[in-house]
């Protein structure tokens, strides 16, 4: 039994480069299905924005982000190239139980210190810059200098400088609801905010950013 992937899907590759043992990410987009696999536009590198080509018999990492905001994992194959009115690769869809389903209707959330930009979608407030103390892809909480600066229902921009690795970075714009807000011991006042509106490519790069934070720390638990 296969696994439903509709046409359209936007789907995260990583492969791992042989020579230099560097793991690659893309993005790319399932644009039609035959009975082999699934066909493919040609990869974009998420660091260069450049479009790439797989090597056939390369094999890789998918992730992808379901209709029911569920994240599925699966290994595959790059097995040729398609020919159609636009560059394509064709790549094998393992059966059902290969499918790995990474988390349900929740999403990993990280703690983490990213820089943010918060904006008013209402000009009620002067932007200002501050950190997240956490992130998934489905919101994130950040420091507020003053704990009236926002209120609960509030709906903002928030612009990420999302860390792709040492040395590039993605920038994300998202529109937010403030859901929730806390004052801290040390009179810091913490916001948490869940996205409203955001591309699908946007949270799948955040759900991988966290994905990541969570492979860097388990590889510190075991040092």
């Amino acid at each position: 039994m296969r696994i439903r992937v509709k046409i359209g899907t936007l789907i995260h590759i990583e492969y791992e480069d042989n020579q230099s043992s560097e793991v690659r990410k893309y993005r790319c987009k399932i644009i039609e299905k035959n009975n082999q696999g699934l066909i493919i536009d040609y990869p974009i590198n998420v660091n260069t924005n450049k479009t790439s080509f797989l090597p056939i018999g390369s094999t890789i990492l998918v992730t992808y982000v379901s209709k029911d905001k569920a994240v599925y994992q699966f290994r595959s194959i790059i097995l040729e190239r398609v020919n159609m009115k636009i560059p394509a690769l064709l790549i094998k869809l393992p059966e059902k139980k290969k499918i790995k389903r990474i988390q349900r209707r929740e999403f990993v959330r990280v703690e983490s210190a990213i820089d943010v930009a918060i904006h008013s979608l209402t000009k009620k407030f002067v932007p200002f810059t501050t950190v997240t103390e956490d992130i998934s892809g489905g919101g994130l909480s950040f420091i507020i200098p003053e704990r009236d600066i926002l209120t609960i229902g509030e709906y903002i921009q928030v612009f990420i400088v999302l860390p792709m690795n040492n040395i590039d970075s993605y920038y994300i714009s998202v529109e937010a609801k403030v859901v929730f807000i806390k004052s801290l011991k040390s009179n810091i006042n913490i916001t948490s905010v869940k996205f409203t509106k955001i591309t699908k490519i946007d949270q799948q790069l955040i759900i991988r950013y966290c994905f990541e934070k969570q492979r860097q720390a388990r590889q510190k638990e075991l040092q």
